[in-house]
């Protein structure tokens, strides 16, 4: 029996409550609306539902793949033989015990938890109302913007470490840097929840920033086309937009990818676009860059396997 026959009668037996779907098409769940089909798919409601799903996944072999929002991921046009376990029934947000302070699961989005806080009148996330992205994947790579991180206001998170259960860390246990932290380095690590302390703040001033940022973000950004975000992350000492601009890269094309016109750091889908043709494109930018410039571009984007 496959794994994925084995794990059919398992969650039909243990999670029988939770979605789960066969051959879905991993091109509805990404911010590039790239990529072919998934064996499964899960979407767990809880953290005890993830942390028994992802258990029984590993003992069947099927190499499951947590999926937040699916904006900094790239999927294969021709799929994966692995299981995805989506986050996205896992969003709540809520107030915390301690004083100013939120708890956001894994598969809020951002954007909801920078609300919640501003309505809370919490301030501290107005950077965060704009990035696409989940709390999970967020967290995992100290997301930020305009100046903000993620760093800056997580209190602790709780994580599932495959071969050591659930651990809760605190901010200075997570090692975050820029666009890093400790799980980056531990892609197996799955983020379950986590907690921010904030500062009071007037909701009317919050929204009001978050609405300045908001509209600077859809000025500069190609909004307009799905994409994964920023492709490579900033080198130091540079900004990776500035070098591929001065590189003469916008719209540069490969298929139905291509470099923003608008945003040098983005890399597009114009709405045709394969797998093949981002990866190449991105192959490319790096190749004129390091030629042009002698700076190496890391993708931010992951291609997952």
């Amino acid at each position: 029996m496959s794994w994925y026959e084995e794990l059919d009668v398992w969650t039909a037996d243990y999670l029988p409550d939770m979605a789960y779907e066969k051959d879905v098409p991993l091109r509805r769940y990404t911010s590039f609306r790239i990529g072919g089909a998934a064996r499964r798919m899960a979407f767990p409601r809880s953290g005890e539902e993830l942390v028994l799903l992802v258990s029984r996944a590993l003992e069947l072999g099927a190499h499951p793949f947590v999926l937040g929002n699916g904006t900094n991921v790239l999927f294969p046009d021709e799929g994966v033989d692995r299981l995805v376990i989506s986050t996205r029934e896992m969003n709540r947000v809520c107030r915390g015990a301690n004083e100013n302070e939120i708890i956001a699961e894994c598969g809020a989005s951002m954007a909801n938890m920078a609300v919640f806080a501003q309505k809370e009148g919490l301030s501290g996330l107005e950077f965060a109302h704009g990035i696409p992205g989940s709390v999970g994947g967020g967290v995992t790579m100290n997301a930020g913007a305009y100046g903000g991180e993620l760093a800056q206001v997580i209190e602790s998170v709780t994580v599932l470490f495959p071969d050591e259960g659930v651990r809760t860390l605190n901010a200075g246990e997570m090692a975050f840097s820029y666009r890093h932290s400790l799980l980056t380095e531990r892609p197996e690590a799955v983020v379950l929840r986590a907690a921010f302390r904030l500062q009071p703040g007037k909701p009317e001033e919050i929204r009001k920033k978050m609405d300045e940022l908001m509209a600077r973000r859809k000025a500069s950004q190609p909004l307009e086309y799905p994409s994964a975000g920023s492709t490579f992350k900033r080198p130091e000492g540079y900004y990776a937009a500035a070098l591929i601009d001065q590189c003469g890269l916008k719209g540069l094309t490969v298929g139905g990818a291509q470099v923003s016109e608008k945003h040098a750091g983005f890399v597009i889908n114009r709405g045709s676009a394969a797998c093949a043709d981002v990866t190449a494109l991105m192959a490319e930018i790096q190749r004129r860059v390091k030629a042009q410039t002698g700076v190496e571009l890391e993708p931010e984007v992951r291609v997952i396997k």
